[in-house]
């Protein structure tokens, strides 16, 4: 796993998560924060098919939610464009405060 870091750019929270595309896919990946945007990177034969590169300016709304009583955690981001971009990970609220500082 690689991403391209721009200039000045610098890598200050990643975990493992996955990226719901519906109710029953989801794609395993990293979600990786720096200190200019947001990435996710797929893994697993996800390589490439579903990376996201998410720019802070790009984030109307950041949300949590849960799915099932004994499930992970979520974080759900809605693009200014309305889109919802729902991922599962540990620690939601450390991402999820880190991204809204963001925008």
């Amino acid at each position: 796993m690689k991403i391209d870091l721009k200039a000045n750019e610098m890598v200050v929270k990643a975990t493992d998560s996955s990226l719901l595309l519906n109710t029953s896919e989801k794609i395993a990946g990293k979600l990786i924060i720096t200190n200019q945007r947001v990435y996710f990177i797929g893994i697993n034969g996800n390589a490439g098919k579903h990376d996201l590169e998410i720019e802070p300016k790009c984030i109307r709304d950041v949300l949590y939610f849960n799915q099932g009583i004994f499930s992970r955690n979520g974080l759900n981001l809605v693009t200014s464009e309305g889109n919802e971009l729902k991922f599962t990970l540990k620690q939601r609220n450390k991402f999820g405060e880190m991204i809204a500082g963001m925008c």
